[in-house]
């Protein structure tokens, strides 16, 4: 038999609770019919134009992006605007849009956690834990043998996808690393966080100047983690096909992909 939409939306809603997304987050259906019959699904880090073009491509019934394509209120979805006409290729295509965003970053396997596991973390645990401390945003862990910065960040470029940012790192190359704390997506928010100041490196996305800056004067004075940043997009593409397994797992009968096309914004990089 068939599965329609709201069962899928109920293993969602169990795989990623709503309940674990941030109050500023805008996870769940975008648009579908809850009671359309779903036999493929794609898993992306962005519903943009590329994706949503595999996804009509694969003929998918359902695409399921981490980032919300609505996150903030529009006033309008007319198609002269890339937001509605995404929504309405989706639509005329008989598409399903779901959003996983903070709802699948606090959970164990959430995109924070498969970092972790692929740096081959131990002693893992959120830095930010919710009602359930073994959930929550972030995670930090420990090094099974210690190495340094540049080992570290040579690591993290061979484990993400390329970019063209590459991966970014302050502090002594030869700066000894054991305890590590990361953040997938945008995570300068923890930079003040007792975890993270604890920690010999901090690995998140999109850091910006002045948080970069005040952290690293910070660790001059008092201590503080060395900073390794990288793409947004790569950080939580490795969710992807943890997330795919889960569905697989709970919907066998369903074919479940995963989009390799690189979102990430940035096309080149000049060095000088």
């Amino acid at each position: 038999m068939p599965v329609v939409l709201a069962e899928v939306l109920t293993t969602i809603d169990r795989l990623w609770p709503l309940e674990g997304a941030e109050p500023w987050d805008a996870p769940g259906l975008v648009t579908g019919d809850p009671e359309a019959a779903i036999e493929r699904v794609l898993f992306a880090v962005d519903a943009v134009g590329s994706t949503v073009d595999e996804a009509v491509g694969l003929r998918a019934d359902l695409l399921i992006a981490h980032h919300p394509l609505l996150l903030r209120g529009v006033t309008s979805i007319a198609e002269d605007r890339y937001k509605g006409a995404l929504l309405a290729r989706l639509i005329r295509a008989g598409c399903a849009l779901v959003a996983a965003h903070t709802n699948a970053d606090v959970v164990d396997q959430g995109t924070s956690a498969v970092l972790a596991a692929r740096l081959g973390l131990v002693d893992v645990r959120p830095i930010v834990p919710g009602a359930d401390p073994a959930l929550g945003l972030g995670r930090v862990g420990r090094l099974t043998e210690p190495t340094t910065l540049g080992r570290l960040a040579r690591i993290l470029a061979e484990v993400l996808p390329p970019t063209a940012t590459g991966v970014r790192a302050a502090g002594g190359f030869d700066d000894p690393v054991e305890v590590v704390a990361l953040c997938g997506g945008a995570g300068d928010s923890l930079l003040g966080d007792p975890l993270v100041r604890g920690a010999d490196v901090y690995i998140t996305a999109d850091l910006r100047h002045h948080p970069a800056s005040e952290a690293r004067e910070q660790a001059l004075v008092g201590g503080g983690p060395a900073l390794i940043d990288v793409s947004h997009w790569a950080s939580e593409w490795l969710w992807l096909d943890a997330a795919a397994a889960e569905l697989r797992a709970a919907h066998p009968e369903l074919d479940v992909r995963v989009s390799e096309l690189r979102t990430d914004p940035w096309d080149f990089q000049v060095v000088q």
